[in-house]
């Protein structure tokens, strides 16, 4: 579950909570209890750093197995 951050027009309280991605924007402050909480828009808390995961990595591993079963046949 994403973690979303919000903040209040109101008193300015700045607020995070941890939301389903479907679940329904939050729009009371917990400081002041007044409906003026807006989502902010942030970035992503981590960073993916290296080569990564992509479909060619593995897809010599998956043909030796099948080139060696055509071999023996």
């Amino acid at each position: 579950m994403p973690i979303y951050e919000y903040q209040c027009g109101a008193c300015g309280h700045l607020y995070e909570a941890l939301q389903k991605m479907s679940a329904e924007p939050l729009t009371t402050c917990p400081e002041c209890n007044e409906p003026a909480l807006k989502k902010k828009l942030s970035a992503a808390a981590f960073k993916l750093k290296g080569t990564g995961w992509y479909a060619t990595d593995f897809k010599d591993k998956a043909k030796k197995p099948a080139e060696k079963a055509e071999k023996s046949t």
